[in-house]
């Protein structure tokens, strides 16, 4: 594997494409249009906040890692740890900044609360059966972020959209335990066909609450991600 793939493996790039489908459905949700700029904004600002707590829950799980799943970058010494430290530190920084470019600044300051979610999880979801929680509200505070960075605001629509990826990611996230308490995993990849579901389920709620157009956008982005997970597993 080259480094560059490392490196894409180490932060689970294919799951990109679930992240800019929430912030499309909340940025719709929250302002009731669609700004190629803004959205781009605050796509790569969530992709950085995303990518670096791939990168750290690697860094936190690095022992582990070596007697389970030492074909993983890290234990396996195809990124070195200053390498993945360096990007983690780089990639939430970015993320920051670019929030700070945003129409409100409340979005930086819900982004702080996100960046703190991914830590706690990364840090402590080994052994604690919450911890499922905390990763929901990860994917829910990035509809919570979005929102707050366009408008200033929280609509209803949003904390709904966001509520159902909370529940979403919490199912994704118990199939996920009870494969890796089996001896041998499913036949069928059903957890990163769940990952893609991210996008089909954003999808879905565009359709549903805005127009059905945009159902297309989610079918778009659970493709991308069912495809990337052919390339570098987002598991």
């Amino acid at each position: 594997m080259s480094t560059f793939k490392a490196y894409l493996a180490l932060c689970r790039v294919s799951n990109l494409p679930t992240v800019w489908t929430n912030v499309l459905a909340a940025g719709l949700l929250a302002s009731g249009q669609f700004v190629p700029a803004t959205f781009l904004l605050l796509a790569l600002a969530l992709s950085c906040f995303y990518l670096a707590g791939m990168s750290f829950n690697d860094l936190c799980d690095l022992e582990l890692d070596r007697l389970k799943r030492p074909s993983r970058p890290l234990p396996a010494g195809r990124v070195s740890l200053n390498g993945a430290r360096i990007l983690t530190l780089a990639l939430f920084a970015t993320g920051m900044a670019l929030l700070a470019a945003a129409p409100h600044l409340s979005g930086a300051a819900a982004g702080i609360l996100l960046v703190l979610a991914i830590i706690t999880y990364d840090r402590h979801h080994k052994g604690h059966p919450l911890s499922v929680l905390v990763m929901a509200a990860c994917r829910f505070l990035v509809f919570v972020v979005v929102a707050l960075a366009l408008t200033g605001q929280l609509a209803a629509w949003v904390l709904l959209a966001g509520g159902a990826q909370f529940f979403y990611v919490v199912i994704i996230s118990l199939v996920a335990r009870h494969e890796n308490s089996r001896a041998t995993p499913f036949p069928f990849p059903i957890i990163p066909a769940l990952l893609a579901g991210i996008s089909l389920l954003d999808g879905l709620v565009m359709a549903a609450l805005i127009a059905f157009p945009w159902l297309l956008a989610g079918v778009a982005g659970a493709l991308l991600t069912w495809a990337g997970q052919r390339y570098v597993r987002g598991d």
